[in-house]
């Protein structure tokens, strides 16, 4: 899952910087801001539709994050102006007479001053995995309803060659707001996934969160259940298309969208099959104080430092697990780690509905329900969700539900977002220009192929 992700992104948050558009403004702008990580660059990238509308994206290169879209956009008087609602974040700047510079100010809780100037060099790393046109397949954008009252939500839907009807799997992201690519630290891995398995015969829906990118609703008041509202809406609009076989749709989730796909087919009859990437089978504390512990480690922290993070993190959760006072519990925080701007981002965050959710949601109860072939992906090198602490008894309730049909691979080598890596730390993910290993693509495409009737099981 990322938990992790959802907290560097508050820090990343920090990180932020602007953009807008017209003549003087459009191109690229770099900065650097003085944050609780010390000095970060900033990056901004301006363009401007044929509209005239302004939008942007932005890269924070030292935190491996890039492609982040922001909100609004405007530029007027010679006032760039930029807003991030999902971080509360905001900036302000003046273009000086040159066009050479944005002087202002970037807001989150505290003001950071910022000055931009103009970048020259390459926008976005290498990522050779990502589908170049022309494509082999159709891809059509659409829109549907989710199961949750009031909201829709849009997404890509791609379909192989011919007339069909095809087997088709529903994507699920994992935490944080995701678009409907998962884009991630400079990587789209819903992009290349989708793109090899429509290759291989499969048609695919993926789609942006609630509130993120084209899809509605509020994406910071939503918990995994509502989102499994979500990906149930994706599933009956996948049923309702005449070029899918309603009998052969699977449900594929990675991070904390293994936790919501079995969530959803625990309760529904007739999906076809479950795969799990990185799933967790135990409680989110449990998930978060084991992949806590682990970065450290790897990260070099001392055992004296690494016991005290620990201590402090289960006085967090027994705070939250004992009282729902929200007002009460903001207090012990405070007490605990402190008033500063950085410690109320994160006394925010573990508030959110989301948060408490899953920290105390067992996703075995679920699993134990899964009668549908299951396919379970775990990288080795997965310091986010590790393999020898939720593989065990995820087989575990498998097996507790007579589940029959069922596949456990742990792969060597890779990491939370199956690329290949060499520590496994999230601050290699950016680094790597490998989305997503060929090996885990094509066995996870093999798989469904055997489960959906496109190729003999052998």
């Amino acid at each position: 899952m990322r938990p992790l992700i959802r907290q560097a992104g508050l820090i990343l948050a920090l990180a932020l910087s602007a953009w807008g558009q017209r003549a003087p403004i459009e191109g690229s702008w770099e900065g650097v801001i003085q944050s609780v990580m010390g000095k970060l660059r900033i990056r901004i990238h301006v363009t401007r539709s044929p509209d005239g509308t302004l939008s942007g994206k932005m890269d924070s290169p030292d935190q491996g994050a890039f492609g982040l879209p922001v909100s609004s956009v405007t530029f007027e008087t010679g006032v760039l102006k930029w807003e991030l609602k999902m971080a509360n974040a905001s900036f302000e700047g003046k273009l000086n007479e040159a066009g050479s510079e944005i002087e202002g100010k970037f807001k989150q809780g505290m003001e950071l001053p910022l000055t931009l100037k103009r970048f020259e060099g390459s926008p976005e790393p290498n990522r050779p995995q990502n589908p170049k046109p022309p494509l082999p397949y159709r891809s059509e954008d659409v829109t549907f309803a989710s199961k949750a009252a009031g909201v829709t939500m849009a997404g890509t839907l791609t379909l192989p060659p011919g007339r069909g009807p095809f087997p088709a799997v529903v994507l699920i992201t994992g935490s944080g707001p995701q678009d409907r690519d998962e884009s991630l630290m400079g990587h789209k891995p819903f992009l290349v996934l989708s793109d090899r398995l429509t290759r291989g015969g499969i048609a695919v829906l993926r789609y942006d969160d609630r509130g993120v990118g084209k899809s509605s609703g509020s994406f910071a008041k939503a918990t995994s259940a509502d989102f499994a509202e979500d990906a149930e809406g994706a599933l009956e609009y996948l049923q309702s298309r005449p070029e899918i076989d309603a009998k052969r749709i699977g449900l594929a989730g990675h991070s904390e969208g293994g936790i919501i796909a079995p969530m959803l087919a625990a309760r529904r009859s007739g999906i076809a099959f479950v795969v799990l990437l990185a799933g967790t089978a135990v409680p989110g504390a449990d998930v978060v104080l084991e992949q806590g512990q682990r970065m450290a480690e790897l990260a070099g922290a001392p055992e004296a430092a690494r016991k005290q993070g620990r201590e402090k993190q289960l006085e967090i959760y027994e705070a939250l697990r004992a009282s729902k006072d929200d007002a009460g519990i903001e207090k012990q925080l405070k007490a605990l780690l402190g008033d500063e701007p950085a410690a109320q981002a994160q006394i925010r965050q573990v508030l959110s509905p989301w948060f408490r959710y899953f920290l105390f949601y067992d996703p075995a109860p679920a699993l134990a329900k899964l009668k549908c072939p299951v396919l379970v992906l775990n990288g080795e090198k997965d310091v986010q969700v590790l393999a020898d602490q939720n593989l065990p008894p995820l087989e575990a309730a498998l097996k507790k539900g007579g589940n029959r049909d069922y596949r456990i691979v742990r792969l060597p080598g890779l990491n939370h977002l199956f690329q290949t890596a060499k520590t496994g730390l999230p601050a290699e993910y950016a680094q790597i220009e490998e989305t997503m290993a060929p090996s885990m693509l094509e066995a996870l495409t093999l798989w469904i192929r055997q489960h959906t009737g496109l190729e003999s099981k052998q």
